[in-house]
């Protein structure tokens, strides 16, 4: 890719790669050429090869000439690169039927389970246009059906807008490297014509929907270790986000339907956590309403807010001063934003969090030091009670009486500490005169 374009308002040459961009006496020059497409001339920035030869190698793969320029970070240095525009194509009649067929299952499934459900609902003030906005017990739900490309920056600013009017979006597409994939809550569905959308056959929420798994990683765990990479275990907690089908043991994949009715009585919900190893990354997902409740029961803090929207990285720019480079080199094995578009819509575990040892809030019993004294007689005698061989003999966690505490189904607890856990705090009980 060229480092450099072709101003068409000043018909000057923009350098890339120089802080000053090449004219030093144009102070606003990186602002201007940094605008949103929408809010600025189409044409406003031109291939160079484009401009000098009258074609470059772009036009004949779907491209326009006409560039955007935006940031790009490589191992954490952020540099600026111009992108061919595509063109402007209307929506095919396959894909106005699809969209057309999604809007009236989703605001049908909702009217026979008694909500609310507006199709192409617009704003008080006209701002947002909705194709489907459902209303239910736990809010305003704006479903976006999306089966036409959709840039990031515009995904933020509808979603945005959403939020502003109270609701939350759902986006839901049929292509797992849509632009709209953990930038906002989604969910993909199987790419199906028409008539099987619009029918009663069911659809499956592929990815967007996850369920929450917790384990203690030891010899017993039947999942590999994530941060040893399964070659062994680190004996420490881990939690992270699963599919449904992934689980263990597998949980049922939810339908496009039943997402429909859940997502507004609030059994399920959106989430939005950032990815602990990298706080620039975040995964989006719509989970059970109980799943949510334990995980910040075990993470302690809130996460951020689910309707709220991820802003683009602004890192520091790094010029590097290269010389001017005037060759499109579109479709070319390079770190561009021409490049093929990755597959965004992952099976992968999302949110990964690992802890040394289990936390020790998450204890219903809470631990404490306790020292078990027994005569080897008396320990003969509570290892024929309780059926197990002398040495799994230990304190139970909450009373310290000898319980099998370390041999097979031993517990941490004996089963009175158990059955107080389960029933909870026993209400006092007032006698009248």
């Amino acid at each position: 890719m060229a480092n450099g374009v072709w101003h068409t308002g000043y018909e000057i040459v923009v350098h890339l790669t120089h802080a000053d961009l090449g004219h030093p006496g144009l102070p606003g020059l990186l602002e201007e050429i940094t605008h949103p497409i929408g809010d600025r001339d189409r044409q406003l920035l031109e291939c160079l090869e484009h401009h000098e030869e009258g074609i470059c190698q772009a036009e004949g793969e779907g491209r326009t000439p006409w560039m955007a320029i935006r940031r790009r970070t490589i191992d954490g240095v952020t540099t600026l690169v111009a992108a061919h525009l595509p063109l402007r194509t209307k929506a095919t009649a396959e894909e106005s039927d699809r969209h057309k067929a999604m809007k009236e299952r989703i605001a049908r499934t909702a009217q026979e389970h008694g909500l609310t459900a507006d199709t192409e609902a617009r704003s008080d003030d006209g701002r947002i246009r909705t194709d489907v906005l459902i209303a239910g017990p736990a809010g305003k739900v704006g479903w976006e059906a999306q089966y036409s490309p959709i840039t990031a920056a515009t995904v933020r600013r509808r979603s945005t807008r959403a939020v502003e009017h109270g609701i939350t979006p759902l986006w839901v597409t049929s292509d797992g490297s849509s632009a709209l994939v953990d930038r906002a809550p989604w969910i993909l569905v199987d790419d199906q014509p028409w008539h099987v959308i619009a029918s009663r056959k069911s659809m499956l929420v592929r990815a967007g929907a996850r369920n929450l798994q917790e384990w203690r990683c030891d010899a017993n765990s039947q999942r590999p270790c994530p941060s040893s990479g399964g070659m062994r275990t680190c004996g420490g907690f881990h939690a992270h986000w699963d599919l449904p089908a992934l689980c263990l043991p597998p949980k049922p994949t939810p339908q496009l339907d039943e997402l429909v009715v859940t997502s507004a009585t609030g059994s399920w919900v959106p989430m939005r956590i950032p990815d602990p190893r990298d706080t620039r990354l975040t995964a989006r997902m719509w989970v059970p309403e109980q799943d949510r409740v334990r995980w910040r029961e075990i993470v302690g803090t809130p996460e951020p807010e689910p309707d709220g929207t991820d802003q683009p990285d602004n890192g520091e720019l790094t010029f590097t001063g290269e010389e001017l480079d005037t060759r499109c080199r579109y479709g070319e094995r390079t770190h561009t934003f021409d490049d093929t578009r990755r597959h965004r819509a992952t099976a992968a575990a999302a949110a990964p969090h690992t802890w040394t040892d289990v936390p020790a809030h998450l204890y219903r019993i809470p631990r404490q030091k306790q020292c078990l004294v027994l005569t080897p007689g008396e320990r003969q005698r509570a290892s024929q009670l309780l059926n197990c061989l002398p040495w799994h003999i230990g304190p139970c966690a909450g009373c310290g009486a000898p319980i099998n505490r370390y041999g097979h189904r031993g517990h941490h607890a004996c089963p009175a500490c158990r059955r107080k856990v389960r029933e909870g705090p026993t209400p006092s009980t007032s006698h009248g005169s």
